[in-house]
């Protein structure tokens, strides 16, 4: 029922006319405010269910945005160990060098001896490098036993990467000072052995590395697919869908025309029961 025209006391056709303008404007201000914000969703009541869903995927791919930089970092560290045993190799090299120089009877008593002085020098050098390989403040390399890094690769708890590094150190290796002896060919010949041996302890180390780190590469990869999926999945439920909000502004502000032009019809057809009133 729209109204009696003739009751000039209330006047509810213009109330009506007020409470959807109110309504149009309450609309067309929340509209405005998604395309200000960028979300459909500003707060819990614009959709309480949506709202729940869209802060559990946004902690989730914080989450994973961080462990993305934790995967940046352990890498980054596994890289340092790799630096340093590689430096390690190019003296084991260097070693291999010298004692197949020593073993042979071109040389004298003394160049053997200056051989064994600088392979001495060389084992104290590894020893030295060692000690300190460190990745902010933490020591890569034990002499006691294998050392073992635990990462937070995920947002999950306990979806964790461990890598060990083995124990590495001139004894771990054989070339301890003082053992390695190129007094003859004999004993050259066992040291060559013993620093070949060396040699393939310290890849395998350096191979067990490039494996941490290529699991780690896909561990980083999985992860930024996994993130974009999320945050996919949070876009289409919190963000605005800009061409729809921009249609939905068009036709409210019509609307928003034509219910002020309707609430000032209304305030002003009471007016007519004056003629009434003055036709007495």
């Amino acid at each position: 029922m729209l109204g009696d025209l003739s009751r000039v006391n209330s006047n509810s056709q213009a109330f009506k006319a007020l409470a959807q303008l109110n309504k149009t404007n309450g609309e067309l201000g929340q509209r405005q405010m998604r395309l200000s914000t960028g979300k459909r969703i500003n707060a819990a009541e614009d959709d309480s269910a949506g709202y729940a869903i869209a802060r559990k995927l946004e902690a989730k791919t914080r989450g994973q945005a961080q462990a993305l930089s934790n995967i940046g970092d352990a890498k980054s560290m596994l890289t340092v160990a790799e630096g340093s045993l590689g430096s390690v190799m190019d003296i084991l090299q260097t070693m291999k060098e010298k004692t197949v120089q020593a073993a042979n009877d071109t040389l004298g008593a003394d160049e053997r001896d200056k051989i064994k002085n600088q392979l001495n020098a060389l084992s104290d050098e590894v020893t030295d490098l060692l000690g300190d390989s460190e990745f902010n403040g933490t020591s890569l390399f034990s002499s006691t036993g294998d050392s073992s890094f635990s990462f937070q690769v995920n947002s999950d708890s306990g979806d964790t990467f461990t890598a060990t590094i083995s124990s590495t150190s001139v004894s771990a290796l054989g070339i301890a000072t003082g053992s390695l002896q190129v007094g003859s060919n004999a004993s050259a010949g066992a040291t060559i052995q013993a620093v070949d041996t060396a040699i393939d302890r310290l890849s395998e180390r350096l191979a067990g590395l490039g494996d941490d780190q290529k699991r780690l590469t896909f561990k980083q990869d999985n992860l930024n697919t996994s993130m974009n999926n999320y945050e996919s999945a949070r876009s289409r439920i919190e963000d605005a869908d800009f061409a729809k909000e921009q249609m939905n502004i068009v036709k409210l502000q019509i609307l928003q025309q034509t219910g002020t032009a309707s609430l000032a019809q209304a305030n002003s057809a009471p007016q007519s029961i004056l003629s009434i009133v003055g036709g007495q």
